[in-house]
């Protein structure tokens, strides 16, 4: 399958501490599995993941994939909760992840604030912040 990581999708730091200001409850993160996806520009979630954390959307972006050109998706501001503790404040997009196990891709956004050493032979990798 791949180079695949258990994870949490939480809502941003910004909503976060706008909820609690206003008394609001903050949902849960999200436990997905996600896929480390050095072809992806940025990073994607699965469409309904944003509705489950109640996130509303910063932007709209024009993505193209293998299969199509021009898709408009909308934009999300999440906190990625990797192992280890080691969280990541960024924008995601949302869009089909049909037929897939996973429910994330993290893509170069993340990566290039990192190293990923990956073993393809062995399906063994490495990433760290």
């Amino acid at each position: 399958m791949g180079p695949v990581v258990q994870m949490g999708i939480a809502v941003g730091s910004a909503v976060e501490q706008a909820l609690q200001s206003a008394g609001q409850p903050v949902p849960q993160p999200q436990n997905v599995l996600a896929m480390i996806d050095t072809g992806a520009t940025g990073s994607v979630i699965q469409n309904g993941l944003a509705a489950q954390l109640g996130l509303n959307p910063v932007g709209i972006v024009q993505i193209s994939t293998p299969s199509s050109a021009n898709v408009p998706c909308l934009e999300y501001a999440v906190r990625l909760l990797f192992p280890n503790n080691v969280a990541f404040e960024t924008t995601v997009i949302e869009t089909s992840l049909q037929g897939q196990q996973i429910r994330c891709l993290i893509g170069r956004d993340v990566l290039s604030q990192g190293v990923l050493v990956y073993i393809g032979y062995s399906n063994l990798f490495s990433l760290s912040f």
